[in-house]
């Protein structure tokens, strides 16, 4: 079960005054039937960058997405349960197009879970422990410490009995690595 987040939003009167429009739980989360246990809350998104803070609507309405938008961002919290809970039972195929992300997993490594984003991550570890995996080597995060994920291939594992929960901040960029030497796909109407 995903922990459930308060998410307080300021905003703007009709005066131009600053005010609270938005204090409760986050209401856009995604339980992963496709991973048992993983849950996704979107607390924000933005569009483009400069971002704009005009209007007092809900930015994290809607479907969630593994990227934002590439000039736009996501505010996000990750709930990981142990790997015992999920990873034996995971359909990674069917978890990333859940998301949006279809293209996203790294068929060829052995890792279902490994995939890569056109975005830089900032992943604060906020209860418990994971283990950052890349292509080449893996990192145990604890409580507290901060990973900047630059576009790489990367899964996540939680060795613990104990589930990890991250606040990930995601930001479109350029595609590096794998994603960069990706075939495009044809534009519409050509």
């Amino acid at each position: 079960m995903a922990q459930r987040i308060r998410r307080v939003v300021t905003g703007h009167d009709k005066d131009g005054n600053s005010v609270f429009v938005m204090d409760g739980k986050a209401p856009n989360v995604l339980e992963m039937a496709s991973m048992p246990g993983v849950a996704l809350t979107d607390l924000w998104r933005t569009k483009t960058s400069p971002a704009s803070n005009g209007g007092n609507a809900d930015a994290a309405k809607g479907k969630i997405k593994l990227e934002p938008p590439a000039e736009g961002t996501i505010l996000r919290i990750v709930d990981f349960p142990p790997d015992t809970k999920w990873r034996k039972s995971a359909d990674a195929a069917k978890a990333f197009k859940s998301i949006g992300a279809g293209g996203a997993p790294d068929h060829a490594s052995g890792d279902a879970m490994m995939h890569a984003t056109a975005t830089v991550d900032y992943i604060i570890v906020l209860k418990g422990e994971i283990w950052a995996i890349l292509d080449k080597g893996e990192k145990l995060l604890k409580q507290g410490d901060i990973l900047v994920q630059r576009g790489t291939n990367h899964s996540w594992s939680v060795r613990t009995k104990e589930p990890c929960v991250i606040a990930a901040v995601l930001i479109g960029a350029k595609p590096v690595g794998r994603l960069a030497r990706r075939p495009k796909s044809p534009k519409k109407g050509r």
